[in-house]
Order: structure tokens, then sequence, then C-alpha cells
């Protein structure tokens, strides 16, 4: 059973554009709000979720305060063991993870857990590696996609819907 859905940022929960301002510490990216919708979805039906990213940005804290994900790992070099540090505070398995990546940094973590995405515009090794290969491109809904099989999958497509009903 998937308890924890992990998550890459660019590339996946955005299309991997950064945009900068006039100052230094202005960063702007572009969410979308069915990959929101779909993660406070799953959080509402119990389930855990995590960003490990290799970037740092405020953007991405505040989208995930805003969310609500429960870990948020930025600057890592090594999302593998930050992964297996976050299953150690949950008490869960690597069989009970699903993740999305989309880059060379992102392969370790998803060869590691139990399910593993890519969207469709990930790089081709990434792409020959994982479970899913899903049909959207990074920060077009291809989360949401992601949330929708593992839900599908998990038997909680009633439970998910219902929330909302």
């Amino acid at each position: 059973m998937i308890e924890l859905l992990v998550f890459d940022v660019d590339g996946c929960l955005t299309d991997g554009g950064i945009m900068y301002g006039n100052s230094d510490a202005e960063e702007f990216k572009t969410f979308n709000v069915k990959d929101g919708f779909g993660i406070v979805s799953w959080i509402k039906l119990g389930r855990k979720t995590a960003i490990i990213t290799g970037r740092s940005s405020y953007v991405v804290s505040k989208r995930a305060k805003e969310l609500g994900i429960h870990h948020l790992y930025q600057d890592v070099k090594d999302k593998k063991m930050v992964l297996e540090e976050i299953l150690k505070k949950e008490g869960l398995r690597l069989d009970q993870v699903a993740a999305i990546g989309d880059d060379l940094n992102d392969l370790s973590l998803l060869r590691s857990v139990g399910l593993s995405f890519c969207p469709k515009d990930a790089m081709p090794l990434v792409q020959k590696e994982v479970d899913v290969i899903l049909s959207k491109e990074g920060g077009r809904a291809v989360v949401r996609e992601m949330i929708d099989m593992v839900v599908e999958k998990e038997n909680l497509s009633e439970a998910f819907v219902n929330l909302w009903l």
C-alpha cells in the first residue's frame, strides 16, 4: 500500500523554467493548481507527502506550506538518503512510496521506491528506469496524473471523490 508520495519540483511540479526578477531574491515559478488539488486530496485521505528537490527556493517553501506538504527538503544532493530519513521518521518502507522525478539526480530515489513515475518530457535515461511514463509534461498537471493513478491502484477512487462531495 502506497502511504507516501514524493515529488521533485523543477520539471515535475513546475515546467522546469525559472524566472528571475530585478533583485537577487526574486525568483518565479509556475505551479499547476490541479497538482495542488490532488496533493491536498491525498493528504485529506490521511496519507503523507514530501518534496525533495536539488534547488532551494522561497517560492517552493511557500507552495509546500500552502499545500500542507509534510516533509520539505531543499538543496539536496542525495535524494535517496533524505528519503530514508523520512521513512525512519514515518515508520514506512520503500515499497510504500511512490515518487516522481525527471532527471539524473532523481534516479537513485526512483530506482528504490515501490512505484516510480516521470513526466513524458523527462530525460531519456530516467524514462528507461521508471515504472510509469506519464502522458503529461512537467508543470502541466503531471503530478495530478500520478496521484490519480496511485489512487486508482490503491482502490481509493470513491474515497478520493467523496472528499469533495
